[in-house]
């Protein structure tokens, strides 16, 4: 039942983006990266998850999912909420606590609702839910589904296995990405995970799929029957192999700084770069100077 992508043997090169997937993927980046460079001059409060490294992930999905489609995220959900809204005045006004802010700052970085889309820091807890929301979907709307993004961290709570059993038995259109970072918090997944997630979801009859791939076109043309099937009933287990490159959170990345460093230079933006250096400069430049004239409109604004 387990379809995996080829593997990163050989690293080829990257297919070119369009200059909407690209700049989706640079203002993501820059967002993140706006978002330390804030926390290092104290300008907010808490902590926070950046998706570095992992950006492709939701740009390469979205236009598999349709408006009427519910996105289920979590802590460490920027890139999911930017990749379905594109509204990185929002999502930074609700980080700061800034008039304009999505749920009016009461809900910060880790808990964001907007139309269908919905955030939480709780693990393991919006499977279940988007469980729920699928019935509520194939009973009312067919051909829609629950998206739901996770790491494999999660695979550690019990509620991922009751919501794959009620998906399984109910034949929900639910579509659980699991961005596999091969890290949960700060310890290797071989440390905390037995077995395999292809096991775990062969164990409930749900199709999975693997990739490796970071290339956008590449995963769209992959998973697009997949996920078609999901709107069908099929529920389904989709893994990307991917990697952190910054802490789970501030100051908490235990890892060698050479091994981060490997990470970062097979990083679909290292690559990108090397392989289509002009257009990435071009759009690069563009991104940083949005997202910096963003900062710093919402940093003048009043508190929410």
């Amino acid at each position: 039942m387990t379809t995996e992508t080829p593997a990163r043997k050989h690293a080829p090169p990257l297919s070119r983006l369009s200059d909407q997937d690209l700049t989706q993927l640079l203002t993501i980046r820059a967002f993140e990266s706006q978002l330390l460079d804030l926390f290092d001059r104290g300008m907010l409060n808490g902590t926070t998850h950046t998706c570095l490294g992992q950006e492709y992930v939701p740009v390469a999905l979205e236009p598999l999912l349709d408006p009427r489609d519910h996105v289920f995220s979590n802590h460490r959900g920027h890139g999911h909420y930017l990749a379905r809204h594109r509204d990185p005045e929002g999502l930074l006004a609700e980080i700061m606590g800034r008039r304009g802010a999505v749920c009016g700052g009461v809900g910060g970085s880790q808990h964001i609702r907007r139309d269908r889309y919905l955030s939480t820091g709780v693990q393991g807890e919006s499977l279940p839910v988007a469980c729920g929301v699928a019935l509520h979907l194939k009973r009312t709307e067919p051909g829609a589904l629950a998206c739901v993004y996770i790491g494999d961290g999660t695979f550690g709570e019990g509620a991922v296995y009751e919501a794959l059993n009620i998906a399984a038995l109910w034949r929900l259109p639910l579509l659980v990405v699991v961005e596999n970072n091969g890290i949960a918090q700060s310890t290797p997944a071989a440390g905390n995970l037995a077995g395999s997630i292809a096991g775990r979801a062969a164990a409930f009859g749900i199709a999975h799929q693997r990739t490796d791939s970071m290339d956008v076109n590449a995963i769209r043309d992959q998973l697009a029957p997949a996920v078609g099937a999901v709107r069908d009933g099929a529920p389904l287990v989709l893994e990307f192999a991917t990697h952190r490159l910054g802490p789970h959170s501030k100051g908490d990345d235990t890892r060698p700084e050479p091994v981060v460093e490997r990470l970062r230079s097979a990083g679909w933006y290292a690559r990108y770069a090397r392989d289509h250096p002009e257009q990435l400069q071009r759009l690069e430049q563009r991104a940083r100077a949005r997202m910096a004239a963003v900062a710093e409109d919402v940093t003048a604004r009043e508190l929410s």
